[in-house]
Formats: C-alpha cells, structure tokens, sequence
C-alpha cells in the first residue's frame, strides 16, 4: 500500500476508536395522563317528603337539590315521603344511596367516606300531622314534640360519632295549618290557624334546643316563611281577599290552602334553601 494511503486508513482507524459515540436516542417518555378531577363533597340530606320534593302531581325540586346546587356539592338524599322521626332508625332509607339500610346507617355509612361537607335534616312533621284534627291540638303537639326530641337525639349522637365537625342543619316548617283560616275543610279553621302559632312557637323552641345540644346549627323555617307574624295585619291576596299577611304567605309557599296539601311550592322550597344557606352563615 503506497504511504500515502497508509497513513490516511490509520487516522480514519484511530478516529473511529476515539471520537464520542452519539448519545443513543431517548426512550420515548409516556404520555402524562390528566390529573383526576377532583371529587366533589356532598350534601347529605336526611328526612321526609319535604327533602324528596314531593308535591301534587308529583316530584319536583327539593330545597335539598336547591341547597346543593347553590353550594355546588353532589347530593345524596336518604329521605322518604312519609318519613316520622322514629322512622329515622326503623325503617329502610330511600334513594339510589340507601341499600336496604335505615336512614341513619346509611348516614353513617355516608358520613365514614369523609366526603360528607353538609347534613341536612328535616323531620317531625309527620309526627305532628294528627294534632290538627285532635280535640286539643296544643296539648297533642306538645305531648308529641317529647317523643320527636328523643328520636332526634337518638339519631344525632349516632352521627356526631360518625362525624364530630361535619356541619348539620336542623329544619322546621312553614307553619300550614295558618293556611285553615281559608281552606273551607276546616269549619273551626281561624281556630285552628291562631292555635297552630302556639304549636309551632313550641315546636321550635324545643326542637332548637335538642339540635343545640349537638352544635347543629337550626333554620327556623316556620319564622322565614312568616308563621309568627300578626294575624291582626291583613293583606289582599288575589285569591282569597282581605286575610292576615301570614295567612297570605303560606297559601303562596305551600299548597294547603287550596288543596289541604301541606308541601311546599317550588316557590316555597326556595325560600327554605334560603332559610339554610342563612343558618350555614
């Protein structure tokens, strides 16, 4: 091989054993799959018709829905038409979330996912519902509200065990049986609207005192819907003419003055998800 030649195969030789290798190509990284998104809290509802929507015709939104909407949390509704506080602890929940369990241990049962933000509770007016037709509607509701306190404790100790610091929210009603001054079903019926203020006044005093016991805060629904205004203030209703302003207002929040129905309107569930959103503050 003539010089020349010899000493470029060399330096093409030791070039090749000396120069850096190319960096091999990366190995191709996987696509980064999108964060879950975040699980939403939930709103546990806890009670009777009042939670489910019920109304004549049938269901509508609930102030349970309202509520959760407004607080942007998904809601798992465990109560029944027809529900009464002993109920609570007795009989199967409903909804989609229940599983045969009684409304308490399935609130429980919900409560133990630390996924629950907001418990509602609304009870004790079907236990009431007789005391109207009583002879002594007064001492009816005020031997009934007893019987409603112990279930109520009952059901609360249970879920302050299951959740000490979950935020609960005690209800009562608007006060129906205002709604007997115009409902022609009832012929002692300005009677028993006068008589139902009393009722109620008691109910509510002694319902908030249980439910503080428990550091639940209570929404006074009766008092937000007007129950406890003067009868003596009258206002003209379209309907029904010259009637007393609360009169008035639980005919336009509930159906119990046309048609002896004591559930709200959808007007009135939005007044009682206003009365809970207002507790909440």
């Amino acid at each position: 091989m003539p010089r020349f030649a010899l000493v470029v195969a060399l330096l093409t030789a030791l070039a090749a054993c000396t120069s850096t290798p190319s960096a091999p190509d990366p190995a191709p990284v996987p696509e980064s799959s999108a964060p879950p998104a975040e699980e939403k809290q939930v709103h546990l509802s806890l009670g009777d018709s009042y939670a489910t929507g019920y109304a004549p015709g049938g269901k509508g939104t609930s102030f349970a829905q309202l509520v959760a909407e407004d607080a942007g949390l998904d809601l798992v509704n465990l109560a029944c038409d027809g529900a009464t506080s002993a109920d609570l602890a007795a009989k199967p929940a409903c909804g989609p979330a229940a599983n045969g369990k009684t409304q308490l241990d399935a609130a429980v049962e919900t409560l133990q996912t630390g996924k629950v933000s907001l418990v509602t509770l609304v009870i004790g007016g079907n236990d009431l519902t007789p005391c109207a037709l009583a002879q002594d509607p007064v001492e009816c509701a005020t031997r009934t509200v007893a019987g409603i306190q112990t279930n109520v404790a009952g059901v609360l100790t249970e879920l302050r065990a299951a959740a000490p610091d979950v935020k609960i929210v005690g209800l009562t009603y608007p006060d129906v049986f205002l709604g007997a001054w115009v409902n022609p079903s009832f012929p002692n019926g300005q009677n028993l609207a006068r008589l139902s203020v009393t009722m109620f006044q008691d109910f509510n005093t002694r319902i908030a005192a249980q439910y503080d016991k428990f550091g639940v805060r209570f929404a006074d629904v009766t008092d937000a819907t007007g129950g406890f205004g003067a009868l003596t203030e009258l206002t003209q209703d379209p309907k029904y003419g010259q009637i007393p302003g609360p009169v008035a207002k639980v005919c336009s929040l509930t159906y119990f003055c046309d048609r002896t129905d004591v559930h709200p309107t959808p007007e009135g569930h939005r007044a009682i998800a206003d009365a809970v959103t207002a507790a909440l503050r």
